[in-house]
């Protein structure tokens, strides 16, 4: 763990300050950090979930139907195992698990970038992930710390051949949020490729972890097929509810045309920023780094799942936030670049994840 104290001290540093001028900017407008930290938008579904268990469902007048059952369990199940340990209520779990998780990820990715491209590198990639816009989800009461910290550690087993850690990871990881599903792809992936390398016919382990990989989320959609009465289309049905589809991409371009024609809030607009900026360092990752087949497949799909998904557009970069490979063409180039501008360009990231964080969960009238 030594190795990777600078990436873990920088990331902590960089998540306290964040959380910092957040709370000196709710005290100034006279609203409790604590609340806005664990009991916004989906923070306040999951503990509800936590308490009550699922059957929460919400009618909107514009006919929308939103329930409980689009959220995985295995968070709320986590925040309840903790408030029943500890004399802490469900807002203040969900903060030590998502706060415990991001630091589990962080170093995951260290691991990740350092085995790739050296320490230096695996330092500036944790440190970027930290100060993405949309870093203060990271601290919040969400699910992606949690679904990062599996899906990094499951990569890095895949890196280095430990099939079956790699397996269960994925399995956690898709019990933690829908799209955890590219963890189970990348497993899957590489022991097809190990197949057809013809090193994967006598690896029981290998196979094994294929086999669990998928469990977690197959499990959960199933499980909510049943309850429903729909056994494969039960949990999409409930997605739909929540205007929440795969529709290779139709409904987000009409957003955005939408968007482009007249006024829009900045959120909008950050989020299409931030969604191109995603779609254009993928093509740097594949095209110029050329990762491995895990790291490739699982940040695939996970672009995929976010452009080509409908619903809540202001969400997208919080989706993106676990594809923390994206980042690995800046790191690179942060290292190899003249300190001076390496710090210049930290600082202006630095500044921008700070407010947005403020923004987002003070001044903006959309869902995170």
């Amino acid at each position: 763990m030594h190795r990777a104290a600078p990436a873990l001290g920088l990331f902590a540093a960089a998540r306290l300050t964040g959380m910092l001028v957040l709370a000196a900017w709710a005290w100034h407008i006279g609203r409790s950090p604590r609340a806005l930290l664990a009991k916004s938008w989906d923070s306040d579904w999951y503990t509800r979930i936590a308490a009550h268990g699922y059957g929460r469902t919400l009618h909107w007048p514009d006919g929308a139907v939103q329930s409980d059952l689009a959220f995985f369990p295995l968070y709320p199940g986590l925040v309840r195992a903790v408030t029943t340990v500890l004399p802490v209520a469900g807002g203040t779990a969900g903060l030590l698990l998502s706060w415990l998780s991001a630091g589990a990820a962080a170093w995951g990715i260290f691991l990740i970038g350092e085995r790739l491209y050296g320490r230096p590198t695996g330092v500036v990639l944790v440190l970027l992930w930290g100060l993405l816009p949309h870093s203060i989800v990271l601290t919040m009461a969400y699910t992606e710390p949690l679904m990062t910290a599996f899906a990094a550690w499951s990569l890095y087993a895949l890196l280095t051949r430990r099939w079956l850690w790699a397996g269960t990871l994925a399995a956690l990881a898709g019990l933690s949020r829908p799209n955890g599903i590219a963890v189970a792809a990348a497993v899957l992936v590489v022991a097809a490729y190990e197949l057809w390398r013809g090193r994967g016919r006598m690896e029981g382990r290998l196979w094994a972890g294929a086999v669990l990989a998928p469990v977690g989320w197959l499990s959960y959609l199933l499980w909510v097929g049943v309850r429903r009465g729909d056994l494969l289309g039960g949990y999409f049905a409930v997605q739909d509810g929540w205007t929440s589809r795969f529709d290779f991409g139709v409904g987000a371009l009409v957003f955005v045309r939408d968007m482009l024609r007249g006024p829009t809030q900045f959120g909008f607009a950050m989020a299409l920023l931030i969604t191109v900026a995603g779609v254009l360092l993928f093509a740097l990752l594949a095209l110029g780094e050329r990762p491995p087949p895990p790291i490739l497949v699982y940040t695939a799909v996970l672009v995929v799942i976010t452009v080509c998904g409908s619903g809540f557009f202001e969400s997208k970069p919080r989706f993106l936030l676990p594809a923390f490979p994206l980042l690995l063409p800046l790191a690179r180039a942060l290292t190899r670049a003249r300190p001076g501008a390496a710090i210049v360009v930290i600082t202006a990231l630095a500044g921008l994840s700070f407010s947005y964080g403020v923004y987002a969960l003070t001044l903006a009238r959309m869902a995170l």
